[in-house]
């Protein structure tokens, strides 16, 4: 006899693994499909059974493990030159090697989310737009129409190595009797016949420059970028890592140019010669300027819309010291919010605080991130630790003034 059925928030089975087909298309298909748990006023709350209330509490602590990405102005920077990037090299037709995007930033700060958030748009856009058919499948055949791949780097990365990783995505056939320039071939005809037009290469920083085998796999990557396929390499604080060290940066233009690539597709050298990528950096937030607090301010208002606490008033996260303090202990990094605010609002359903102050955030540690990330190459950023005891008013940064109401005095210059 089968059990009750689970509430329809937890959704079944694990999260999708973006680096097949299967889990790409699957992630795409419900990255929106949560719903969040509805609002409570506290008079409603006292209406309900334990029994719902144990249920509501569950709903409410997955809500805030599942907190929707919020576009940031950085956010949008990286957004406008990747989406049209991607769409003018997805419509060219001239057989010329296509510039590629580099995100950058340091870790925890949305770049991957972001960037597939990206490519994901332009994914269903573009399939969409062809009736979810590929254009280029050669006639008489069903070619699977893929038109974003997603590939995360090896941590030991070897050119053989990245090949057969592109390759899993698809699912294509892989033989041990295939050396590297099969590999690379196979490559190049499992991008064209899948109608693939964008290819992500996540946390490519994890290749060491000072690595013979990284070299061979960097300059393995810039001969992708005559497959035509847009690249796009994501990274942590990409112009320190060394991947950039052997092109030559045009500050007119802001892009890097590379020599050509020593691998070839049917064994011929590329008759285009230079590899070109724009870089652009998915910073974190800043607090010095009315601006920069301006920003900050507007993004806690936005995620404290997100929060369900039935005890929190209006500018829980937007007044008094609290941006300021927010901001202290995540060094602006939108990770590190999420992660604090996450289990923050744990620990305030579980004590019936149900509101976030700063003597409860003072006793949540920010822990490091899921296993897999690598320290090394800065994918886990430093963590500020909480100030303890209180802090002085001497020697802090000026209170936020930006949303004060300085009263109608002000108004009128008296």
């Amino acid at each position: 006899m089968s059990g009750p059925e689970p509430p329809g928030f937890l959704m079944p089975g694990s999260p999708p693994m973006r680096d097949t087909v299967a889990g790409w298309r699957q992630w795409v298909a419900t990255r929106g499909d949560f719903t969040p748990a509805p609002r409570l006023s506290l008079a409603q709350w006292r209406l309900l059974s334990p029994k719902d209330k144990s249920l509501r509490d569950l709903h409410r602590a997955v809500t805030h493990a599942n907190l929707p990405l919020l576009q940031t102005p950085m956010s949008l920077a990286v957004t406008k030159l990747l989406r049209g990037r991607i769409t003018s090299n997805a419509a060219k037709r001239k057989p010329t090697t296509l510039s590629g995007v580099m995100v950058t930033g340091g870790g925890y700060q949305g770049k991957t989310e972001t960037a597939c958030e990206c490519l994901a748009a332009f994914e269903e856009g573009w399939l969409q737009l062809h009736r979810y058919l590929n254009p280029e499948a050669v006639s008489g055949t069903r070619d699977l129409h893929v038109p974003v791949a997603y590939v995360q780097t090896p941590v030991t990365a070897k050119p053989k190595s990245l090949c057969k990783a592109i390759l899993n995505f698809y699912g294509a056939p892989l033989s041990s009797r295939m050396d590297l320039p099969d590999l690379i071939r196979q490559v190049a005809l499992t991008l064209h016949e899948n109608g693939t037009k964008a290819l992500l290469l996540d946390d490519i920083t994890r290749l060491r420059m000072h690595r013979a085998d990284d070299q061979d796999t960097l300059d393995l990557i810039r001969a992708f970028m005559n497959m035509h396929v847009t690249l796009v390499l994501v990274g942590v604080d990409i112009p320190r890592s060394g991947l950039l060290r052997e092109g030559r940066h045009d500050p007119g233009s802001g892009q890097v140019h590379f020599p050509p690539s020593r691998h070839a597709v049917n064994g011929a050298e590329p008759t285009q010669t230079e590899r070109r990528f724009d870089l652009v950096e998915l910073d974190r937030f800043h607090y010095d300027t009315d601006e920069e607090i301006t920003a900050w301010t507007d993004h806690l208002a936005g995620v404290e819309s997100q929060l369900r606490l039935i005890k929190a008033e209006p500018g829980m996260l937007t007044e008094g010291v609290m941006p300021e303090y927010l901001f202290e202990r995540t060094d602006g990094v939108v990770g590190l919010l999420e992660r604090l605010l996450e289990d923050g609002c744990r620990e305030a359903i579980d004590s019936g605080t149900e509101c976030l102050t700063e003597p409860l955030l003072n006793n949540i540690a920010i822990t490091p991130g899921p296993p897999g990330r690598d320290r090394t190459t800065g994918e886990i950023p430093d963590i500020p630790a909480p100030r303890r005891p209180a802090r002085k008013a001497s020697g802090r940064r000026p209170r936020n003034t930006v949303l004060d109401d300085q009263g109608p005095a002000a108004a009128t210059g008296s």
